[in-house]
């Protein structure tokens, strides 16, 4: 894995700046040396050519003997060669021919006129210049950099804000933000961010910190609950142990048998919901299939009227199909009708209604029970949750019943709550609602 590279910032900035400085500086002299030279030359040629324009002026007066004109024209930098017809010249050539320009012109008496520009005075001129543009091009760079140390750690102490803000975070200091003015650049749009890593960091915490109290209370509960029926288990069979049974009559032993066994399954039934929930937390496995909720909701019927005759239950409604597992539907319908059965009596009220809402199939269990509060509408779906401990206690509820019921229909990518009834009607109504298509 690569490791990131941590060089200093501040040096980062400050020498890439500087080398950007540097290199401008260099290319500025370059340029400005050789547009000097440049244009050093073409004036040194327009003065030689001034000059050869005045000596051909001169020639054409012929008042001037070859002396005078050559007079007349060299000096400030300049000398003359004139070359007569006949061969006779005046002035002279330069010594060091190397550092003088030349421009030669005929003049109108036919002699040639040859002049020679001293480039050394310019030369002297440019190197100075190009000296002078170091000397400031260095200094520049010098002020520069103490400069750009002072902006640069200005410009940075965003980032020195942040890194101490997560220092203190680190040390358990929470709840401190950097709240950027701005969010519209790049230190802004990175403040921001960071507001967010450390909100949806402590929201982590907090849910963590909130499921491990759960699951802490949760193991507690479900110990607590195994321990009744164990408990009774361990009572009944220490009784049968002591009594003998020789000395015990028949009706007292089937007695104990009865509890016996009751205690068991209770036992039994809540080992069962645990390693369902176990299940449904680690990814319930589905058997997918075309499943008719009309259907499923009459064989539904069917059982709870096997169960409890004098029980009015119907289903109603329409005859749709979704993607499913029937077996862990029909499920979730047992625990909906053994709740409602439980929460109106063996000659209560319960109704199941199939339809469609918003595009979802749904399955709507009503009874005509006390019902449930709106505080507890939410509440009730939690583990080992009991609206009424005693009653639920009585027929071997644990209290799991509508969380399997929510997790199987979570499942299925559809959902399970309990609904307020409708207006002047008693009891409680849960609400299955399930994808019309396939997940």
């Amino acid at each position: 894995m690569s490791r990131l590279k941590t060089v200093s910032l501040r040096r980062r900035v400050t020498l890439s700046v500087m080398i950007v400085l540097f290199a401008v500086m260099v290319t500025l002299v370059f340029t400005v040396d050789a547009l000097f030279a440049s244009q050093s030359s073409r004036d040194i040629e327009t003065v030689l050519l001034d000059r050869a324009r005045t000596a051909q002026q001169l020639a054409k007066t012929q008042k001037y003997s070859g002396n005078q004109l050559v007079h007349k024209v060299d000096g400030m930098g300049v000398q003359v060669l004139l070359t007569m017809q006949d061969g006779t010249t005046f002035g002279g050539e330069p010594d060091n021919g190397d550092r003088f320009r030349s421009v030669t012109r005929a003049l109108p008496d036919g002699s040639t006129i040859k002049l020679y520009g001293d480039t050394s005075v310019l030369s002297a001129a440019q190197i100075r210049l190009r000296n002078l543009l170091l000397a400031v091009g260095l200094g520049a760079l010098a002020v520069t950099a103490g400069a750009l140390i002072f902006v640069v750690q200005r410009a940075l102490a965003p980032l020195d804000a942040m890194t101490t803000l997560a220092r203190s975070i680190t040390g358990g200091h929470r709840g401190r933000r950097l709240n950027p003015l701005r969010t519209n650049n790049e230190l802004g749009r990175t403040a921001a961010a960071f507001d967010d890593m450390l909100d949806s960091l402590e929201g982590a915490e907090t849910t963590a910190r909130a499921s491990e109290e759960r699951t802490k209370r949760f193991v507690a509960d479900a110990a607590h609950e195994l321990r009744t029926p164990i408990a009774g288990v361990q009572a009944v069979a220490e009784a049968l142990m002591q009594t003998g049974l020789d000395e015990a009559g028949a009706e007292e032993r089937d007695r104990m048998n009865l509890l016996l066994v009751r205690e068991s399954r209770r036992a039994g039934r809540l080992v069962d919901d645990l390693l369902a929930l176990a299940r449904i937390d680690a990814g319930l496995e589905l058997q997918l299939e075309s499943v008719d909720l009309l259907a499923l909701a009459e064989a539904e019927v069917s059982r709870s009227r096997l169960l409890a005759p004098d029980l009015d239950i119907e289903a109603e409604g329409i005859a749709v199909s979704v993607v499913g597992d029937p077996q862990r539907l029909a499920q979730v319908l047992v625990n909906l009708s053994d709740n409602a059965r439980q929460a109106t009596g063996p000659e209560g009220k319960v109704r199941l209604h199939v339809g469609v809402f918003a595009g979802r199939a749904t399955i709507t269990v009503k009874d005509n029970g006390p019902g449930v509060g709106f505080a507890d509408r939410e509440r009730i779906f939690d583990r080992l949750t009991r609206l009424d401990e005693a009653r639920d206690r009585r027929h071997g509820g644990s209290g799991l019943g509508l969380a399997i019921a929510r997790g199987v229909a979570r499942a299925h990518g559809g959902d399970l709550t309990c609904a307020a009834p409708d207006p002047g009607e008693p009891g409680a109504a849960f609400v299955l609602s399930l994808p019309l298509s396939a997940r």
